[in-house]
């Protein structure tokens, strides 16, 4: 990884941004700088501002063979507001389908499923088919509640610390 300076940086970065824009993937990477125990002291008083401005380390690697890092943080911010417009928004409709079947999933498993039918001719196939669904029904049961108790237990062990 090598040290660039600043305006090299934000070009470097512009181009992987432009480069990646369509396909690709960009890792951005913030360390606040800090001086063999001199730059500790980051309380401030309530309601003042703090005058300091505290330095950081950027690192960017695309993955592969493009990776520089420099120590600043004044207009990186704007850089990075301006160039993250292909960033894709969350699929809120797809996120609540995935909740809507599973919320169906575990009514499905609260439901007994009703054995009917004889056990010989006529219907025997459908039978068959309830007796596996009941015994399926009952093992998924099951390991919901060892899941459950083995949650509980790992809550008890991490309060008893």
């Amino acid at each position: 990884m090598k040290l660039v300076d600043h305006d090299s940086f934000l070009k470097q970065l512009v181009a992987l941004f432009e480069s990646t824009k369509n396909q690709g993937s960009i890792w951005i990477t913030h360390k606040r700088l800090s001086y063999d125990k001199d730059d500790q002291a980051m309380k401030v008083e309530d309601g003042a501002e703090d005058p300091r401005e505290y330095p950081c380390l950027l690192r960017v690697s695309d993955g592969g063979k493009v990776k520089f890092s420099t120590k600043f943080y004044q207009a990186y911010g704007t850089l990075l507001k301006s160039s993250m417009t292909t960033l894709r928004k969350r699929d809120k409709k797809r996120e609540k389908q995935r909740a809507e079947q599973a919320a169906a999933r575990k009514q499905k498993l609260t439901e007994p499923v009703v054995i009917d039918g004889p056990k010989r001719g006529h219907g025997r196939r459908k039978r068959q088919r309830q007796v596996k669904a009941a015994l399926k029904q009952q093992e998924a049961l099951s390991k919901i509640k060892a899941r459950e108790e083995a949650s509980v237990k790992a809550k008890g062990a991490a309060e008893a610390v």
